[in-house]
């Protein structure tokens, strides 16, 4: 069994990508990386690429969920990093279905959907039932 060495993540393909983006922030580009892995390796991501942001001076990924999905851009940030109304507005604005990623120090992911402009919440789904709406209502019966 092969060892693997402790300092992988400097030798992967994609993280030297990120790297010659040219984005100074490295906490931001190990973040980034963390959500490309996720990405591909555990949801199993198609086309999943990533760019540098001039204007934000960040590292963006795109990728579809499945092949003939549309492409989404995700903006994976350091969970305490705080992230302005024009930064949001700056990755929206792509035009692209948007996820932020907040990556926290032990590189647990939480994503959230971007909208621009309020979003109507979708039903829980699951097995929750209304009792008193699905069986209807049972009507007295007139003694006989």
């Amino acid at each position: 069994m092969s060892e693997v060495p402790p300092n992988w993540i400097l030798q992967h393909p994609a993280y030297a990508q990120m790297q010659k983006l040219g984005v100074d922030d490295a906490e931001q580009v190990h973040a980034a990386f963390l959500v490309y892995m996720n990405l591909t390796e555990v949801r199993r991501w198609k086309e999943v690429s990533c760019l540098k942001s001039a204007p934000l001076q960040l590292v963006l990924l795109e990728g579809k969920e499945k092949e003939d999905s549309p492409t989404h851009s995700v903006l994976p940030l350091p969970a305490h990093r705080s992230v302005s109304h024009n930064n949001l507005r700056e990755v929206l604005e792509r035009g692209f279905p948007t996820l932020l990623c907040a990556v926290a120090a032990d590189s647990t992911l939480v994503y959230q959907r971007l909208n621009d402009g309020p979003l109507s919440p979708e039903p829980p789904v699951g097995p929750f039932r209304d009792a008193r709406r699905t069986e209807g209502r049972k009507r007295k019966r007139p003694p006989a």
